[in-house]
């Protein structure tokens, strides 16, 4: 593996750095205002109009991979840019980049049909408009997929959905026009992941009511959101299923795949982060006569940062280029393995930042309660840690059948 960035690669970074510098770090302090004042649930103009900027300068779409839609990027040349973008957590979006929409519009991509695609994707591409995953549910251990009992009943020709869902991310933005919705069509297939199928509903479908919105530690994540969602009696047409019947595991196993390591790629910027936060604390403060600059514990902490840092984005970029050369299937092992270890260092690196600010380290004003939310959580979407260490034990024992 060839570990230099190309000379596209490495223009793109320049230029993105520049955007974030110059237009994204300095409205940092008006987005907050905008988010916090009035409705939680809104557009936000300062993010409207970095898009559109964000468009002009050609910097729009860049996670779709060998696709005519975006910059054409493979995920190992997206990998740098997507950790440029993580360093602020609403960042993503200005690029188009953002979950779940990123993820949503790789399922239209590898599985819609052209109509689907013309009445979904575009917009999408576009940033017209915004959308909705549905898949975990609250009734069932959800890490493992084949337990949903979301239900798609064939009708004549339409599909009548009922069921439950939360945690799905997106339901609460003004501009979700669509969910990506996963249950069962046939739940007593033998074969257990032949049982599932994903399927378009529009959100303004009658049936759909939002339950509540789902906080995380606290944090509401407008104007975004989470949230727990009623599908009672839905009708869609039937031309809405996805690839066909008892092919939404996978679906989701294609969808999950480049999602799993975008948030490992992202968690390596926000580290960084953490890391320069805590550095420029530590040479500004004395303790026991001595800067913490100086103090063991402390270049032990800074350390142990680095080190983690850098062998998660080593393993990120190891992952990303097993996807590009074998695929998502192949390269599964991977794509778990980052998905464990870059949450992980995140939280141990945002730890460090919190203990050498102290008393600040505990308020909003650094940021890291924030961040140790969305690292905690990390740990579970996208499958818990659990799930993916079973996953890479079982991979390893193969070797040995």
């Amino acid at each position: 593996m060839n570990f230099e960035h190309s000379q596209k690669v490495q223009d793109l970074q320049a230029r993105l750095q520049d955007f974030m510098a110059t237009q994204v770090e300095p409205n940092e302090a008006r987005y907050a205002d905008e988010v916090a004042t009035g409705e939680r649930w809104k557009v936000i103009p300062v993010m409207e109009e970095l898009k559109q900027a964000a468009q002009q300068a050609g910097l729009w779409n860049l996670f779709l991979p060998e696709s005519g839609h975006g910059a054409g990027l493979t995920n190992l040349e997206y990998a740098p840019l997507c950790e440029i973008m993580g360093r602020i957590h609403w960042a993503p979006e200005v690029f188009n980049c953002a979950a779940p929409d990123t993820g949503n519009m790789e399922t239209l991509e590898r599985y819609g049909t052209e109509a689907q695609q013309r009445r979904w994707m575009d917009p999408l591409l576009a940033g017209e408009i915004r959308s909705c995953f549905a898949m975990t549910e609250p009734a069932v251990a959800s890490s493992d997929a084949t337990n949903i009992e979301c239900r798609i009943e064939r009708q004549g020709e339409k599909y009548l959905i009922n069921g439950r869902k939360w945690w799905s991310t997106g339901a609460l933005h003004p501009k979700c026009e669509l969910f990506i919705v996963m249950g069962k069509t046939d739940p007593d297939n033998p074969q257990r992941h032949r049982q599932q199928s994903m399927i378009l509903v529009p959100r303004d479908t009658p049936g759909i009511r939002i339950v509540r919105w789902l906080p995380t530690f606290g944090y509401d994540d407008a104007p975004h959101g989470h949230a727990e969602v009623a599908f009672d009696n839905v009708e869609v047409p039937a031309e809405n299923i996805l690839l066909g019947e008892g092919r939404g595991f996978e679906i989701a196993q294609g969808r999950l795949g480049p999602g799993r390591i975008h948030h490992a790629m992202r968690a390596i910027g926000q580290a960084e982060v953490a890391m320069e936060s805590m550095c420029r604390r530590v040479k500004q403060r004395t303790a026991f006569g001595k800067p913490l600059a100086e103090q063991t514990v402390t270049l032990e902490r800074i350390a142990e940062a680095r080190i983690g840092i850098d062998q998660a984005r080593l393993l990120v970029l190891k992952a990303a280029d097993r996807m590009d050369k074998v695929g998502n299937k192949e390269a599964a092992a991977e794509i778990a393995m980052i998905k464990v270890a870059a949450p992980n260092m995140l939280q141990r690196v945002i730890d460090f930042s919190i203990q050498a600010h102290g008393g600040a380290g505990m308020t909003d004003d650094f940021g890291h309660g924030f961040a140790a939310a969305n690292a905690r959580a990390m740990r579970i979407f996208d499958g818990p840690d659990e799930v993916h260490r079973n996953q890479i034990g079982r991979i390893e024992l193969k070797k040995y059948a």
